[in-house]
């Protein structure tokens, strides 16, 4: 399959009101985050049903697929690198040196073509579980965490929006295997991020740290729960008690 009957299938599926839906819940509109994303109007299974059919799209079509005019055209391409990534990344493959060198040019291949990730889905589909996944796996291109960080640190430092979400929430997996660090690092850089996704994502990553780690979720929060946004707030500590929640609500910022 080539790109172009990709795409030429997934406009046949164009479905308007549905597009509508979706323009006002991606807040499409002047002045808003996603202000100019355009939509086919095609749900998310039927995305996912696409990308399993066209799993082994080569990257040069992947690549025409991130750069279209629709959104769900440019999700496709994100998943099915994805999907390309996580074949290579299976416990048996993790150390093998040809797998280390196809999810490295993944990653690089990902990294250059973020100019169509305009929209917080395109990054928390496709952010989490690949880049986040390789910030802990070997790697022949950054070889070392510290390699890794500075990387990161770059893209977080570049004022961005969603560049800025996709560090915040690549710390998921990380975290998930039990290393908070990443996650820390990141909430305190954006602790005073004036953008409520921001507040929204980092708080979700907050709180993935206190499912494995919940003595560093409080630690987290002793130091500075008083100067976080609310829609942080919320966020880090929704899975906690009630009292505990009732406490470290009493403790933030009005």
């Amino acid at each position: 399959m080539k790109a172009a009957d990709l795409i030429e299938q997934m406009e046949a599926l164009r479905d308007d009101r549905q597009r509508d839906v979706l323009l006002r819940f991606f807040k499409t509109q002047p002045g808003e985050y996603g202000e100019g994303d355009e939509f086919l109007g095609i749900r998310n299974p039927m995305v996912r049903l696409i990308v399993r059919e066209c799993a082994e799209l080569p990257l040069q079509e992947i690549e025409t697929l991130l750069e279209n005019r629709w959104h769900e055209v440019r999700l496709c391409g994100y998943l099915l690198l994805v999907g390309r990534y996580l074949r290579m990344a299976t416990t048996r493959r993790l150390h093998d040196p040809l797998a280390i060198g196809r999810r490295d040019d993944i990653i690089r291949f990902y990294l250059a073509h973020l100019d169509g990730m305009n929209n917080w889905d395109l990054v928390d589909l496709s952010a989490p579980k690949m880049l986040g996944h390789w910030l802990l796996a070997p790697s022949e291109w950054l070889a070392t965490a510290e390699e890794k960080r500075r990387m990161m640190d770059k893209m977080a430092e570049s004022q961005a929006l969603w560049r800025q979400r996709m560090v915040m929430v690549s710390t998921w997996y990380p975290s998930r295997q039990g290393d908070p660090s990443w996650a820390l690092r990141y909430a305190e850089r954006f602790l005073h991020h004036p953008h409520d996704l921001m507040h929204k994502a980092t708080g979700w990553m907050l709180r993935e740290v206190g499912k494995k780690r919940p003595e560093v979720l409080d630690d987290f929060l002793e130091r500075h729960a008083a100067a976080m946004p609310r829609t942080m707030l919320r966020y880090a500590i929704e899975k906690l008690s009630e009292p505990e929640r009732l406490h470290w609500m009493r403790q933030g910022k009005d």
